[in-house]
């Protein structure tokens, strides 16, 4: 019996992994601890990366250009980048364990005033920043940190070794609240992409509306704000409303959006006091489209008291006449004094002379650009019987807000809201009782209003006075952007953005006939779009920087 148990016990298999699993037992801890400490050590890559991260979006959240000021005691952008960075967010390092506090502290910052992303090298790409005003990008490096490994010293492996992070970060700017308009720059030529905006500052632009094709100066579109109805509905409504839809548009890099139609000029006009009830036009419905109180235009209307008077036609807003005798409009490059001519029974801000005449006649006008001389003595005469420069000029000479001697168009513009409900020279500014033009008879004389009566009547109240914290709605914040280098078409993506400008809407987009269409929109260059406007009315953009990561 002994000696068949031996035997069976010989040949039983049941324990013979024991030794095999003994011998793997070495590899398996050392795997396990591997995988162990490895998971440590890519957390800890994490935290340091989120440290230098959050860092360099806070120093670059301070580049605002600002100078340090040592009679002040202000500190300069970079000052402030340097302590944002090491003191506006508290990272920590749980996954270190090297012995050290767990807070990441920061090893460097470093200004560039210019960063070529396209360069791997860091230090190669980033231009050195001279000092706070041109201090554009913040490179941050956080302190090295080591993640002691627990299981793996078996490998023969300690601790990670030294582990940093650097991260790049700039300051990119968004305007909000703008309609999305943007015009192709009228000053690019085959050699030239730049935009000198104090050259066009008074000047008139006619802007030309296109369709998908590729776009050309002087033409003008719309952008993208991904928000609102799609296709034309969303324009109309980033157009007619007093707040529109839709998201903050960049600084640069905007995306242009196909839609150029005569219902989407219908919804500007209501800023004119004009609301069109064709099928999607005038103000699309979920929103307020307000005229600006100064709704002076060339189109004159009925006495009427309903809401069919307020469209375009016969029983609404349309021209005073079409003959010489009711427009008087210049034939040749001169005012109209000069050609022997009558002021025009109705009158609104012109155009440049070398805009309002022929395009074959002499002296027109052979670009977008106009040349910034408008018939002032025929808007006044107009408008206010004054015939003359001296009598104007002595007129809007008051005590307070005084015209300048060479008003622009929205130097004109402002000074008559300034001066709303008083009587100057013997004619009351912006009165809601219109002015007769001599053409009909009783109610149905035609009248020439420069305040707004249409909006109330649509139920927006008497219209926007501009000021504090309201838009001026005859004054558009525009992108300019080269059409031709960038090959721009209805529906182009990350277009590049030359400058912001804010101009002036002088006339409604109405056809009159033999000189303007429907599409077409004529704007005065105000100045360089700003985060609020200049003189007495509100800014039309709301600006909003965002720091955003490079690398």
């Amino acid at each position: 019996m002994l000696r068949g148990w031996i035997k069976r016990g010989w040949q039983d298999e049941r324990a013979a992994v024991a030794p095999t699993v003994a011998l793997a037992l070495f590899g398996l801890i050392a795997a396990g601890g591997l995988a162990f400490d490895y998971a440590r050590m890519a957390a800890l890559d994490t935290e340091l990366q989120n440290a230098a991260d959050q860092a360099a979006l806070a120093a670059a959240s301070q580049l605002d250009g600002i100078v340090a000021d040592t009679a002040t005691a202000e500190l300069g952008a970079q000052a402030r980048a340097t302590n944002a960075a090491s003191q506006l967010v508290q990272n920590l390092a749980v996954f270190a364990n090297d012995g050290n506090a767990f807070a990441v502290t920061i090893q460097s910052v470093t200004f560039c005033s210019a960063f070529n992303d396209a360069v791997v090298d860091t230090t190669a790409a980033c231009t050195v920043a001279a000092g706070d005003a041109d201090t554009k990008v913040a490179w941050v490096t956080v302190a090295s940190r080591k993640a002691v490994y627990a299981l793996t010293p078996v490998m023969a492996l300690m601790d990670s070794g030294n582990m940093s992070a650097e991260a790049v970060a700039g300051l990119g700017a968004a305007i909000c609240k703008v309609p999305p308009v943007m015009i192709c720059n009228p000053q690019e030529t085959g050699g030239n992409t730049s935009f000198n905006v104090g050259a066009l500052v008074g000047k008139g632009l006619k802007l030309v509306s296109t369709g998908g094709g590729g776009w050309a100066p002087g033409n003008y579109g719309y952008l993208n704000t991904n928000g609102g109805s799609s296709g034309a509905p969303g324009i109309r409504e980033a157009l007619g409303w007093d707040t529109p839809p839709g998201q903050c548009l960049p600084e640069t890099g905007v995306d242009t959006k196909p839609g150029v139609t005569v219902t989407v000029t219908d919804a500007l006009n209501t800023r004119f006091d004009i609301y069109d009830n064709g099928a999607g036009a005038g103000c699309p419905s979920g929103g307020n489209c307000p005229a600006s109180i100064n709704s002076t235009k060339d189109l004159v209307r009925a006495q009427g008291n309903n809401a069919a008077s307020c469209t375009l036609g016969n029983n609404g807003w349309k021209e005073v006449g079409t003959t010489s005798a009711d427009v008087y409009w210049p034939t040749t490059n001169q005012t109209l004094a000069a050609q022997g001519m009558n002021a025009p029974k109705a009158m609104g801000y012109p155009r440049d002379i070398c805009h309002a005449i022929d395009s074959g006649a002499a002296g027109a006008c052979t670009t977008a650009v106009g040349s910034g001389i408008w018939d002032r003595d025929a808007y006044f005469k107009t408008n206010y019987g004054w015939a003359t420069a001296s009598a104007w000029q002595t007129n809007t000479n008051t005590a307070l807000n005084p015209l300048p001697s060479n008003p622009t168009r929205y130097d004109v513009y402002v000074w008559e809201i300034l001066h709303r409900g008083e009587t100057v020279g013997g004619r009351a500014i912006l009165s809601t009782s219109g002015r007769g033009t001599g053409v009909g008879n009783g109610a149905n004389e035609l009248r020439a209003y420069n305040a707004s009566v249409c909006s109330d009547i649509k139920g927006y109240g008497t219209g926007t006075v501009p000021g504090g914290s309201v838009v001026d709605r005859r004054r558009l914040s525009v992108a300019v952007v080269n059409c031709l280098a960038n090959s721009v078409n209805g529906s182009s993506t990350n277009v590049p953005v030359e400058t912001w400008i804010d101009v002036f809407l002088t006339e409604p987009s109405v056809n009159r006939t033999g000189r303007t269409q429907a599409g077409d929109i004529y704007v005065e260059v105000i100045e360089e779009a700003t985060a609020g406007a200049s003189g007495a009315t509100a800014g039309q953009v709301i600006r909003r920087d965002m720091p955003y990561l490079i690398r």
